[in-house]
């Protein structure tokens, strides 16, 4: 007989594990032991804990002898975004499940509980705590000599907002819309006591005219709106001359936005047009560490952005910008001058000449240059001057790929500049904190 056949018709139970979920167990769990010592979420908690938070104190209500309950310690949720942040989660929402289920969150909560709403009110409403947040963490590295401002490069990220391109209208639709929503509110303050209303509760009565009231004031803000854009197309159309770029310019008719009347329609680094913001940062090349941010809604860098930039840069750091390194979108001849008459050594390359013959002409001394056009050309065609402008991709590019990669800076998912810029400014910060953290704990 063979072995095949000397096998038992008979099949045994196979044994297995199955989870056993009604299972009572005790556990015995302390919230220490669920990071290691060596964590990075040990090292934000440490960094946070050695920052000056007064500023994000003011607010707060609840006071020592006074009755009403306990707010949420500012630290605490300072740490939870910059973490956030350094993991790449940008979601107020997400944030909050990650504190359910999370171990190293769960271990910066140390038991306090919080929510959504908590988390997102808390991001966008400390633009100017942040912005000295920011101070204080440069501060520290140019007291230990790590960063160095007398160089430093400047570069713009457009990134794209939460409003819809659906959302923008002309002026007359504008004013249609804004007329519909004036009559809307005033119905639903008639409705407070009405037999239609009668069934809702007072809390979504409250709710119904909050959200009337609020779209009204988006309107009345989009039309504010428009003198500013109106008068830009203007001197567009007057740069671009009576030519067919000009007569197009001045055929267009600016829109706005109804549910973020500061969005802009940009055009993104994929050629494509979507609704963004441009978010301004400067570097010091030596460390690479951020040092200014700001936001805006022009599509142009060479809107006037580079001097103010160097003040703030100054401004958080106490020391002289000797040498600013920028890209060929921010030139202007203003510019250059005004960087020369103020001992600033501009680094800016040409933009191609209009001519095809005049092409790798650009740079060649002319007789009606004026001294800071001169020294600015011989600037960039030394040997000495293209090294240097070579840290300015090594830096700013390298900065903008880790923010958009790793920190979440895809989309902002908040309404206005101001809130925007807190956003960028969390960024800012985690980054700085992520890169020189050890430093900031010496």
């Amino acid at each position: 007989m063979s072995d095949l056949q000397a096998v038992p018709s008979v099949e045994l139970s196979v044994r297995v594990r199955r989870p056993e979920r009604r299972q009572v167990a005790m556990v015995v769990e302390c919230l220490d032991d669920l990071v290691s010592a060596t964590h990075p979420v040990r090292m934000v908690w440490a960094v946070v804990r050695k920052l000056n938070l007064k500023q994000f104190q003011a607010p707060i209500r609840a006071r020592e002898g006074h009755a009403g309950r306990d707010a949420t310690d500012p630290a605490l949720l300072v740490a939870l975004w910059l973490y956030a942040t350094i993991r790449g989660i940008g979601s107020a929402r997400e944030l909050a499940r990650r504190c359910l289920d999370s171990d190293p969150f769960r271990w910066l909560l140390g038991g306090v509980t919080v929510n959504h709403r908590l988390l997102s009110e808390f991001r966008t409403d400390h633009g100017t705590a942040l912005d000295d947040l920011l101070t204080q963490i440069i501060a520290s590295l140019v007291d230990q000599q790590i960063v160095k401002v007398s160089r430093i490069s400047q570069d713009g990220v457009r990134i794209r907002i939460s409003a819809g391109a659906s959302s923008f209208r002309r002026k007359d639709r504008l004013n249609d819309l804004l007329q519909q929503a004036r009559e809307h509110v005033q119905t639903l303050r008639e409705q407070v006591d009405s037999p239609a209303t009668k069934a809702l509760s007072a809390r979504q009565k409250a709710a119904r005219k909050r959200a009337a009231e609020e779209k009204l004031q988006r309107l009345e803000a989009a039309i504010q709106q428009l003198p500013e854009m109106e008068k830009r197309q203007a001197e567009a159309a007057q740069r671009a001359g009576n030519g067919t770029s000009g007569q197009r310019i001045r055929a267009r008719e600016p829109r706005v936005s109804t549910t973020d009347p500061e969005a802009r329609v940009l055009k993104m680094p994929n050629g494509g047009f979507n609704p963004a913001v441009n978010i301004q940062l400067a570097a010091d090349t030596h460390s690479r560490a951020i040092l200014a941010v700001t936001v805006t809604n022009q599509g142009s860098d060479s809107a006037n952005l580079s001097q103010p930039m160097r003040q703030q840069v100054q401004q958080r750091t106490g020391g002289t910008v000797q040498e600013h390194l920028i890209d060929g979108g921010y030139l202007r001849t203003e510019d250059i001058e005004t960087a020369h008459n103020t001992a600033v050594a501009l680094f800016v390359p040409p933009k191609p000449a209009r001519q095809p013959g005049n092409r790798g002409r650009e740079l060649e001394p002319k007789p009606t240059d004026s001294p800071a056009i001169l020294a600015w050309k011989r600037r960039m065609t030394s040997d000495e001057g293209k090294e240097i402008y070579k840290q300015r991709a090594a830096t700013s590019e390298t900065i903008n790929a880790d923010l958009r990669t790793y920190r979440g800076l895809t989309q902002i998912p908040v309404r206005g500049l101001v809130k925007a810029k807190s956003v960028a400014l969390w960024c800012a910060i985690a980054y700085n904190i992520l890169h020189f953290g050890p430093a900031l704990l010496a």
